[in-house]
């Protein structure tokens, strides 16, 4: 029997599957707030030169604090104060004569800044100091956290598939957890840096595991079901993250309260089960016959299970439960491979473009908290959309048309002039939305492209290959210090390629998940549905009376 078929007969989609599914619903709602935690706790407030000292000395007499900044400080074309210079003197004739102080001498800030808390308690930037020359460490946040989920996708994935799910998703939630928590009690920029990387490495454990063993439970046709209401946590997550740092305007106290429902998620860990295809495709047929029993008495198909003994289970094993597969099985032959590569390149670019707009949220003009929640909220209908898409067009036009018109979206940004708020704010909420779009297929459309036996792995050199894209995506919004519309065109070009890539994906739909190796070469066998079909038409008409 195989393991599709069984599958279905004990309910592909019954309580046992909704149980997992919300249980990691818990965990991948903190994702995209640790993803996008940098947006606010690496915020920039408006700052300027500290003067107190000054007053120290007795320089001001009686100057209320708009005079005494007017003598003090050096002011923009929009009339507000310098961030980074002082008057290497006070030049008390600027209260007589308002003419400009462009000529006049100037020094770097003496006795660090003064930052306006109006928005912000407390972020990293006013914490140490990471403003004028080390502007550029409040970028660096965001590529050291995603370095580390970069290292933490590949550690993960061989590991689960080594391993098993159930205990590296435990390992994750632990541990990133811990790091998370430990790094508000940084005494340092650099103590924060790594505890930050630490967090990424750990942390993404979570979204590597839970969305291969939601969909290694499942039958095929609520496998888009199934991913579409996974990556749903994704959009809650985001416009929450919103939310609450709107009301926590403290750095530490929002890290926290992020990180806090990892707690219950290590709770509700113990029922989560493991994945039964991975413990087929290793050997251990009694503890899949086990979580299958278990699956079956929740869905009320316990005559199912009762009737099949465990060595039925062994369905395309032979020597695939002796052997433990690593990465380089990615490569050693032809179409995984191929299969690798184009992956990989669809991965790097999609997850470019979509952090490249997602951490990009304060330069349209519009409140940055108002943006997040709309970059959130746009993600909902983007999904329902993929969702009927996905069963009606397939997963291979559905990835490339969203990644066509993402980069259409960008590249219609670079034409529209950067005072016109509007228009650019409301042509990058939809090219966010095509970029969701793309992210939500190609991770249901690799899941179903690599092999049980290295899924993880697959999925872990994906997530590997991602992560380094989305490091390099606030390098990239640094760019725009050179020419304004510099990191749109590279975002808008990388939008491109992934589409001309992914076109050359095979398709997916109405397809059983491949086994082995083999069934990915075509030595092996992995029909669709209307082929089993046949097939069992064909064995009821062999087995009746003549």
């Amino acid at each position: 029997m195989k393991f599709e078929d069984l599958i279905t007969e004990i309910n592909g989609f019954g309580r046992f599957q909704k149980m997992i599914l919300c249980i990691s619903f818990v965990g991948r709602f903190i994702i995209p707030c640790h993803f996008l935690l940098s947006n606010f706790i690496a915020a920039i407030p408006s700052h300027h030169c500290d003067i107190s000292f000054l007053d120290a000395d007795g320089l001001f007499g009686n100057l209320t604090e708009e005079e005494r900044l007017i003598v003090s400080v050096p002011t923009q074309e929009d009339g507000s104060p310098v961030s980074c210079h002082m008057f290497s003197h006070p030049q008390f004739q600027l209260l007589i004569n308002s003419s400009s102080s462009s000529d006049l001498p100037v020094v770097e800030c003496q006795n660090g800044w003064h930052f306006d808390n109006s928005t912000f308690i407390s972020t990293l930037a006013t914490q140490w100091d990471l403003v004028c020359d080390n502007r550029g460490l409040n970028k660096a946040v965001a590529t050291i956290f995603f370095v580390g989920v970069m290292f933490g996708a590949a550690f993960f994935g061989g590991m689960s598939d080594r391993f098993g799910r159930k205990p590296m998703l435990l390992v994750s939630y632990i541990s990133g957890m811990a790091f998370a928590l430990a790094s508000v009690f940084s005494t340092s920029f650099t103590m924060f840096a790594v505890l930050r990387f630490f967090s990424g490495f750990t942390i993404t454990g979570i979204v590597i595991v839970s969305s291969v063993l939601n969909l290694e439970w499942v039958d095929i046709e609520h496998r888009r079901l199934v991913s579409i209401i996974d990556s749903m946590a994704w959009a809650v997550g985001s416009t929450s993250l919103a939310l609450i740092a709107y009301f926590i305007r403290d750095w530490r106290w929002l890290t926290v309260a992020v990180t806090s429902p990892l707690v219950l998620c290590t709770i509700l860990w113990w029922w989560v089960p493991e994945s039964a295809r991975w413990l087929i495709a290793n050997g251990d047929v009694e503890k899949a016959h086990y979580y299958l029993h278990k699956c079956a008495v929740m869905n009320r198909k316990a005559e199912v299970t009762s009737r099949i003994k465990p060595e039925a289970l062994a369905i395309s094993v032979s020597d695939q439960g002796k052997k433990k597969y690593t990465y380089l099985d990615l490569v050693r032959t032809p179409k995984m491979r191929k299969l690798a590569m184009l992956t990989g390149t669809v991965w790097f670019c999609v997850a470019t473009m979509t952090y490249g707009i997602s951490l990009n949220i304060t330069s349209f003009g519009l409140n940055m908290y108002l943006t997040q929640f709309v970059y959130g909220a746009i993600e909902v209908p983007s999904k329902l959309i993929v969702y009927y898409l996905l069963e009606k067009i397939g997963r291979r036009k559905t990835e490339a048309g969203a990644q066509l018109f993402a980069g259409i979206s960008l590249m219609i940004n670079i034409f529209i002039p950067k005072d016109q708020w509007i228009g650019r704010t409301v042509v990058a909420v939809l090219g966010k939305g095509f970029a969701v779009a793309a992210f939500c297929t190609i991770v249901l459309y690799s899941s179903e492209l690599y092999p049980t036996v290295l899924r993880q792995n697959g999925m872990g050199y994906n997530s590997f290959l991602a992560r380094l894209g989305v490091s390099v995506a606030p390098l990239v919004l640094l760019l725009d210090t050179f020419w304004g519309q510099f990191s749109q065109t590279i975002l808008c070009s990388v939008a491109l390629i992934a589409s001309v890539v992914a076109w050359n994906l095979p398709e997916t739909r109405d397809r059983c998940l491949p086994e082995t190796i083999e069934d990915v070469e075509g030595t092996g066998k992995t029909p669709n549905k209307d082929q089993e079909k046949q097939e069992n038409e064909e064995k009821i008409a062999m087995n009746e009376p003549q």
